[in-house]
Order: structure tokens, then C-alpha cells, then sequence
């Protein structure tokens, strides 16, 4: 049986698809740096390697020919060394050359959509460059470019959540009318599922989104209506809101929100909503029949 490596494993995405492969009866083996990761992985069932996808040191030697390599590693915010371009860009380079050198199955990359290399979002910009560097590899490859995937532990809808626990209105970064296409992700792990499966038959890039176009502000209110609240919305200028980030940004290491993430909140980020119907055959859930089935 072809193994499955996963580089990313220990995120939200990739906690969720250990889980499903392993419940497949799949053999997985992940790529993980810290020794607590690599417990929680092990606890699953996986085999753990140690290694840095910025290190290309670490990577020598951790792929066979068999292998199904699953990249998903990936940051929303820039943290001491940990940059778009060290992690999005010269990571991927550097597990697309050990994968060339071991001659895997197949290279599966998760990106972003709306990723494009003259992006003015160093995030969107170096997921790009790192799509370009998959299909320049030789390799035969799939590629994901989803919207936001939504489900269990995921750090958007957590930050929502805690949102309206805590506030008694519904603060909304400008006119909240940018619209996104959250997908479940079952739905996701639903569509990878089919390229293991059948890797030959999915050789190419897929925009991968939920079948309703929702603005930020629809999401917000229906995720609040789902947790049995009923909160008042609050616009907040979106000038305000950025000179605020700009602020945080300069004296916390970890501020709750940057400036690139409330200009990415006035962008569309959509796609065909029958996308996953028509080139998966899987008819992903609406957002509100998702959060019922785990926001609880």
C-alpha cells in the first residue's frame, strides 16, 4: 500500500487527515519538528520523522519512491524567522528537491486561492511562487487552492467564536462585505481522498470552496445565530481598524490580527461554487449545516 508523508501534520488541516487516513487503514508517516508534536502524531498511529521543511538538512533521506508526499505546511502571519518566503517559497523548494531526488508518486500542494505571484499579500504572493515551483518539478502533482476550510479546532471560527462569547455586539472590520466560501473540511478530506485514490486522474490545480458565496459579515452573524446568540452587528472603520494592527504589530510578538489580514478582508477570495461537485463528484455541505454538526 502506498505510503502517505505528511509535511504539515500537526496543523488543523493536517491533524484531521491523519485521522481520516489512519481510520482508511492508510500508512502514514509525518514530518514534525517538535518533540510534542511528534507524541501527538505517534498517539494517532503515524510514523514520525523529525525534520523542518526550512531546513534542508533534516529532509535527506525521508522519502521513498512509493510515497504520496502531502504538503500543507503553511503560516498566515509572519513570526521571527518563520516568513512567508522561508516557509511558503524556500520550503517547498527544498521538499520538492528531496522529493525529485527519491522519485515520489505524487506531490500534493495546498495553497491558497487567490494566490497570484503580482499579489500585493506577501501570503498570497509566496503561496504562488510556491505553486509555480510544484509544477516546474517534473513531478507528477496535484494542487488545492482552497477558500477558507472550516470544521473542528479550525483557528478562524475559534476566534469568531470567542468574538461572540465575549462581545456584547458583532464588531465588524469595515462594511464586512468581502465575500469567502467556507468549505467543511470533511469536504475537503473528501477530495483528497479521491486524488490518493486515484492520483493519475487529478493531475492538474483545483479551486477548492464551499457552494455558498457568504460576506464576512453573513458568516460572523450566522456563526453567532448557530452558538444561540443574538448580537447586534458593530461596523468598525476599517482605517481605525488597520491603524490599530499597525500599532499592536510594532510591541506584541503575536498580535491577534496584522494589517495583511484586514486588507485580505476586503477581497473577495471565491471560486465557482460547483467546483467540488463537478470535478470530485463530492456536494459539499452549507455553511450553516456544518457549524450545526460541530460548533458544539
Amino acid at each position: 500500500m502506498t505510503l502517505i508523508f505528511i509535511a504539515g501534520a500537526s496543523g488543523f488541516v493536517g491533524e484531521h487527515l491523519v485521522d481520516y487516513l489512519i481510520a482508511r487503514g492508510y500508512a502514514v508517516k509525518c514530518l514534525a519538528r517538535s518533540g510534542k508534536k511528534q507524541k501527538l502524531l505517534s498517539s494517532k498511529g503515524a510514523a514520525v520523522v523529525s525534520g523542518d521543511i526550512t531546513d534542508p538538512g533534516t529532509l535527506k533521506g525521508v522519502l521513498s519512491p512509493d510515497d504520496f508526499v502531502v504538503h500543507l505546511v503553511g503560516i498566515i502571519e509572519e513570526k521571527r524567522d518563520a516568513t512567508f518566503r522561508s516557509v511558503h517559497r524556500d520550503g517547498t523548494a527544498n521538499l520538492v528537491a528531496e522529493a525529485r531526488r527519491a522519485g515520489v508518486r505524487h506531490f500534493f500542494y495546498q495553497s491558497a486561492l487567490g494566490a497570484d505571484k503580482a499579489s500585493w499579500s506577501g501570503y498570497l504572493k509566496t503561496k504562488a511562487e510556491a505553486e509555480e515551483i510544484v509544477k516546474q518539478s517534473g513531478l507528477r502533482h496535484t494542487i488545492f487552492r482552497p477558500s477558507l476550510i472550516i470544521g473542528p479546532w479550525d483557528g478562524f471560527t475559534r476566534k469568531l467564536v470567542d468574538m461572540v462569547k465575549l462581545s456584547p455586539v458583532l464588531p465588524i472590520p469595515g462594511e464586512g462585505r468581502a465575500r469567502f466560501q467556507p468549505v467543511y473540511i470533511k469536504d475537503w478530506l473528501a477530495c483528497l481522498g479521491k486524488v490518493i485514490e486515484t492520483p493519475d486522474a487529478f493531475v492538474s490545480t483545483y479551486d477548492i470552496g464551499g457552494p455558498e458565496q457568504l460576506s464576512y459579515r453573513e458568516m460572523v452573524e450566522k456563526l453567532s445565530k448557530a452558538l444561540g446568540y443574538s448580537r447586534p452587528s458593530f461596523t468598525i472603520p476599517m482605517g481605525l481598524m488597520k491603524f490599530g494592527a499597525s500599532v499592536l504589530e510594532k510591541v506584541l510578538p503575536a498580535p491577534p490580527v496584522t494589517s495583511d489580514q484586514l486588507r485580505l478582508l476586503e477581497q473577495d477570495n471565491i471560486c465557482d461554487p460547483k467546483s467540488l461537485e463537478k470535478n470530485f463528484g463530492v456536494v459539499p455541505a452549507t455553511y450553516e449545516a456544518a457549524l450545526k454538526e460541530f460548533i458544539s
